[in-house]
């Protein structure tokens, strides 16, 4: 959701458009159905009447290949109801409406008579000043590759993405407490009620495609809860639908003047209810700095803007570090604030310059973001890195590599993209972001060798509805122009021009305008140089989907064996008698407490783990004052030990010695140089067999 500046066109949105008013989404109701059709499984026996055409013949794929793979592309970034979020009245028109296409895409009040008066619009898209705001049937300047402010999920189209090739959407439900503040509105602006009413009308959608078919569960539209469940949709043809969450403030995680403004309570309440609720996978932070975890920076205008409103949602700029590794932020955008922008600053506060060699976020993921992310591994749930700060983005891997944990998901060109090998490593999945055919080819082929090497699928991010901005047009003389009809990657379906009321969409001609056109932008990548190699591993992606998501619901948290168990130590720091720093804290399950030693070099923390266990990894999760040089030590007596693992290369965070496992009663940490002033302190200190 809302693209940066060094992705294509939509880095021309600013925060600015926060502060003009759209107009309300008026809901209708009541059917209009059509006459039965008699056609097959895959057609609707009650389609209303009038609607969209989906322009497309032949049987949708069912079942696997030779292999037993499925097949079909995956969308793993998209946002089916961003309509009904930032306060519902920031994009114009519905996903659907039981009062027909002509209530569910109308543009909003203030667009009428000429789209002058929409100052969203035109700041954000590209109808330079005046647009005509008739949708149904017309459609003559909406949807389009560069409207930022109008419906591009109509259901219709949607489906129309199904029946081309794709088996696997992830409708991400999405809102941001600051929008929905200053724009004008029609509910209120917690993030979770946006939440909430979202997944309802994914629902709703699910019923409304059902009664074209015959009834419950009998449409194409699926909203699947794990990843069997979704195996067995694709296998009959159908669209697999995963719920996820792109929010700026989940649980209320706000962060004011860096206090945090929730607690572990409400995190684990959050959780809870998003997976009753049908989510599975999440971001923890976008856009804004969170009490959960730092973001990747915005550049250009858009990062000065997206900047201020960091600043009016938590009081603080965002801050910079140089970077510790070759992983790096966004540079900050420099440019000047938009005016409109800038007035709604404080008297005498403005944005911060920012150091071109210091591109990483100071802040990244938190002690509430740790029990978050623990919190998604405990329930099977997917993270989503991308929005994550380098400091955070690492720290996360950090946390994911000492579970072994599978769950972890670039969704749509928004991580540092040397993490992907870490990401792979895992088990994770990588899907780029809709760019044009040859952008979105270059940038597969830079990691292809990994692709093969890790034997996963492709997939893409539309992010539709996501004010991000989609491939323009190429021209009908382009090389690789799309030549209608044309067949699906499977052969099966035959598609031609989309037709929409009186509008025909031709994707040479009119770019990406909306989701029904992402099968022509599919052929336009097989016909591009280089291109029917990247549609073949696009073709793999949804079986890379499920894969990773099953091994995700598959995995099971090791038991840490030092947990509550008799330690010791060389010495405890004291020098606060209201602060207890004894080795015990260490594996009391408690990230907030920790063991501190003196600051001596030759240190050591040991547990005795009650009985002869078998060992075979230690995971150290060290506060800032670390060990540089230390070595694990294992004893059956706790008087003779040896070393069965050690570093001189230590940099604190999230580390996990992992050796031959083998019989023990004691564990120690022997730390032989400090890496700081200070001494030793570990927040915990897990012990597993492997």
């Amino acid at each position: 959701m809302i693209r940066p500046s060094t992705r294509g066109p939509g880095g021309r949105f600013a925060l600015v458009a926060l502060f003009i008013a759209l107009a309300t989404v008026v809901f209708g109701a009541g059917p209009v159905p059509a006459a039965d059709t008699g056609g097959q499984w895959w057609e609707p026996t009650a389609r209303p009447a009038p609607d969209s055409q989906i322009n497309v013949t032949g049987a949708p794929f069912k079942g696997t290949d030779a292999s037993g793979n499925v097949r079909g592309f995956v969308d793993a970034h998209n946002h089916l109801m961003s309509n009904e979020g930032f306060g519902g009245r920031m994009i114009c028109g519905q996903t659907f409406s039981t009062a027909g296409i002509a209530e569910a895409l109308k543009d909003c009040p203030e667009h009428y008579p000429d789209g002058s008066g929409a100052l969203f619009e035109h700041l954000t898209g590209g109808d330079n000043g005046k647009h005509d705001p008739v949708g149904w049937p017309t459609f003559k300047d909406w949807p389009a590759n560069n409207s930022l402010s109008h419906q591009q999920n109509y259901y219709a189209w949607v489906e129309r993405a199904w029946r081309g090739g794709q088996r696997v959407l992830v409708n991400d439900l999405v809102t941001n407490g600051l929008i929905c503040s200053i724009l004008p509105r029609d509910r209120g602006c917690d993030e979770m009620d946006a939440i909430r009413l979202e997944a309802r009308k994914s629902y709703e959608l699910q019923d409304y495609v059902d009664s074209m078919y015959g009834g419950p569960g009998k449409g194409w539209f699926r909203i699947v809860t794990d990843a069997a469940q979704a195996r067995s949709v694709i296998e009959q043809g159908k669209l697999a639908v995963v719920l996820g969450v792109e929010t700026s403030e989940p649980f209320g995680c706000k962060m004011i003047l860096d206090v945090p403004q929730c607690s572990q309570a409400d995190i684990d309440k959050g959780l809870d209810e998003l997976y009753g609720l049908g989510v599975r996978s999440m971001f923890l932070c976008h856009k804004f700095d969170n009490a959960l975890c730092g973001v990747r920076f915005d550049s250009g205008t858009t990062g000065v803007a997206v900047n201020i409103g960091q600043f009016l949602s938590t009081g603080t700029f965002w801050a910079t570090e140089k970077c510790k590794g070759p992983q790096h932020d966004n540079p900050i955008g420099l440019a000047a604030a938009p005016p409109a922008m800038a007035e709604k600053l404080p008297a005498g506060v403005t944005v911060p310059s920012y150091a071109s060699d210091a591109q990483c976020n100071t802040r990244g993921l938190t002690r509430l973001g740790e029990h978050a992310l623990k919190g998604m591994m405990q329930r099977g749930m997917m993270l989503e890195l991308d929005h994550m700060s380098v400091k955070a983005a690492g720290r996360a891997l950090d946390m994911l590599e000492a579970e072994e944990y599978p769950g972890v998901i670039s969704s749509h060109s928004w991580m540092d993209l040397d993490w992907t090998e870490r990401v792979y490593r895992l088990g994770g999945f990588v899907a780029e972001y809709m760019h044009g055919a040859e952008g979105f080819i270059g940038e597969a082929a830079q990691k292809a060798d990994l692709r093969k090497k890790y034997g996963v699928g492709l997939g893409y991010g539309t992010d539709m509805n996501g004010v991000g901005g989609w491939p323009g047009a190429l021209g009908e003389d382009a090389p690789n122009a799309v030549k209608y009809p044309f067949k699906s990657f499977d052969g099966g379906s035959t598609l031609d021009r989309q037709v929409t009321g009186e509008r025909t969409w031709d994707l040479n001609k009119d770019g990406a305008a909306h989701n029904g056109l992402v099968p022509d932008w599919v052929e336009q990548i097989r016909l591009t140089p280089g291109g029917p190699g990247v549609v073949d591993e696009l073709a793999k992606g949804a079986e890379s989907y499920l894969r990773t998501w099953k091994a995700t619901e598959k995995h099971e948290m090791g038991v840490n064996l030092a947990s509550g168990q008799p330690t010791s130590a060389s010495t405890s720091e004291w020098w606060n008698p209201f602060v207890n720093y004894s080795p015990g804290r260490a594996v009391d399950g408690d990230t907030g407490s920790r063991w501190a030693s003196e600051w001596n070099d030759a240190q050591w923390w040991q547990v005795d783990l009650g009985e002869s266990r078998r060992v075979g990894r230690v995971t150290l999760d060290w506060e800032s004052a670390y060990a540089k040089a230390y070595r694990i030590e294992l004893s059956d007596d706790g008087t003779d030990w040896r070393s069965v693992w050690s570093t001189d290369a230590g940099d604190g965070g999230y580390d996990t010695a992992e050796f031959a496992s083998q019989q023990a009663r004691y564990v120690r940490v022997y730390g032989e140089k400090r890496g700081t002033g200070w001494g030793y302190s570990l927040y915990e200190v897990k012990v597993t067999r492997s």
